[in-house]
């Protein structure tokens, strides 16, 4: 039997929104195999998100969360297909849970398809310089650069990207795998649309104080 690693249950739990143990049985109830996995959690009613994803979501709610007795404070946009859904409980937790992570972890795009071409190609040239300087890499095959390179931007593409995250209440998971977990558990569409993240005084220039000579014309 093939051995079932914890990268393995990671990887499936992040494609079906399932539980870490669903994940874990499926995966030694199908010897390993991925595909074999997601239809038995399909079969237990474990995975069904993507099924819902091309529904429309266009009802749902804006979130905030207030932090640093107001020093930042974050605006989120979660759609789902119901009213009903929209004021639940459940749904109310999960924005106001996303709008607190984009608090603490400072996103800059929901998903990797929000990313301009320009930054990506931006970064990819400074990871491949680093990659290329790196002694480490020497003689080293295109192929294995390439490889390192592509690492580099996923890790990238986790610093930036809500759904790429680790969520802060749970580091287990990403926001992505968490968002396929709460469509199966609603059994709707839900998609976080669009965030924004104010901090007090940002991109405000701030006065310098020039002491030195506040000190020679206290002296005159």
């Amino acid at each position: 039997m093939a051995e079932i690693t914890a990268s393995a249950v990671k990887a499936l739990r992040e494609k079906t929104g399932a539980g870490m143990m669903e994940c874990k049985k499926a995966l030694t109830e199908a010897q390993g195999d991925e595909e074999k996995a997601i239809d038995i959690l399909r079969k237990q009613g474990l995975a069904s998100a993507k099924k819902k994803e091309g529904r429309v979501a266009a009802e749902g709610v804006v979130g905030s969360y207030i932090h640093m007795g107001g020093k930042v404070g974050v605006l989120v946009e979660v759609n789902c297909e119901t009213d009903f859904v929209a004021r639940g409980d459940v749904f109310q937790q999960f924005v106001k849970d996303v709008a607190m992570h984009v608090c603490a972890a400072e996103p800059r795009y929901v998903s990797k398809d929000e990313v301009p071409e320009e930054v990506l190609e931006k970064e990819r040239s400074i990871v491949r310089e680093q990659a290329l300087n790196d002694e480490k890499n020497k003689n080293k095959p295109q192929a294995v650069i390439d490889k390192i390179v592509e690492g580099r931007m996923s890790k990238f593409y986790s610093e930036i990207c809500l759904l790429e995250q680790q969520f802060i209440k749970d580091n287990e998971v990403t926001v992505g795998a968490l968002l396929q977990q709460m469509v199966s558990k609603i059994g709707e569409n839900i998609r976080i649309r669009r965030f924004v993240r104010f901090k007090m005084g940002e991109g405000i220039e701030k006065k310098k104080d020039d002491f030195a000579s506040e000190v020679a014309a206290a002296l005159k």
